[in-house]
């Protein structure tokens, strides 16, 4: 069993920036993928980034690229999303996600079906 903890949520101003971290822990940590995902009240949850553990390629979604800085640091089995010029349309929990597999194309490293661990998710709010 493979736990993901998040943190590093808060209430910004716009422009402001923000760093969330994600903590892999459990038995055996598998994933060979990891990304970021948000939902917004009343909204489905939409991909943000993922990054592939042991390769490091990144993929973004368009609303964020530019913007939005996804890592990984292999040693303490814990990824990030460094977010910049955040906007109040950013304002979402945010939840963190292990794949079994390392992604070839964006179109499947944001497909919540790519992902078979979750974490609970941290509260991300930018005020105007």
């Amino acid at each position: 069993q493979v736990q993901l903890v998040e943190s590093g949520g808060g209430l910004v101003q716009a422009g402001g920036s923000l760093r969330l971290s994600c903590a892999a822990s459990g038995r055996t940590f598998s994933s060979h993928a990891m990304g970021w995902f948000r939902q917004a009240p009343g909204k489905e949850r939409e991909f943000v980034a993922a990054i592939n553990w042991s390769g490091g390629g990144t993929y973004y979604a368009d609303s964020v690229k530019g913007r939005f800085t996804i890592s990984r640091d292999i040693a303490k089995n814990t990824m990030y999303l460094q977010m910049a010029i955040l906007k109040p349309e950013d304002t979402a929990v945010y939840y963190c996600a292990g794949g079994p597999n390392p992604f070839w194309a964006l179109r499947t490293a944001a497909r919540t079906t790519a992902y078979n661990y979750w974490g609970q998710g941290t509260q991300v709010t930018v005020s105007s």
